[in-house]
């Protein structure tokens, strides 16, 4: 199982991102799986996570500003935020919940800044 994180960048505050995960070794609509963010000198909090069955979840920090989907074709698992803030800054780790055990990204940066 390898997650691979992609899609951040500078952005300033209001504007878009669209963060995706690739995914290999399972198909990304049969397991639960989640964004997490992790701001400097702050504990890695989650930002919205799905279900295999397509429920979803998200911080209220976040939500009406993101959307996490899955990509069944590509196999990816992506996260749209609109209307960025400066407190959005983080680096955002994708996460599975595969067969009991969790798997993790490497990370994408995001930093909004203007």
């Amino acid at each position: 199982v390898q997650l691979q994180a992609s899609g951040g960048g500078l952005v300033q505050p209001g504007g878009s991102l669209r963060l995706s995960c690739a995914a290999s070794g399972f198909t990304v609509t049969s397991y639960a799986m989640a964004w997490f963010r992790q701001a400097p000198g702050k504990q890695r909090e989650l930002v919205a996570a799905i279900t295999s069955g397509g429920g979803r979840k998200y911080a209220d920090s976040v939500k009406g500003r993101v959307i996490i989907s899955r990509d069944n074709a590509k196999n990816t698992m992506d996260l749209q935020i609109d209307g960025l803030k400066p407190e959005d800054t983080a680096v955002y780790y994708c996460s599975a919940d595969v067969r009991g055990s969790p798997f993790w990204g490497q990370g994408t940066l995001v930093t909004v800044s203007s």
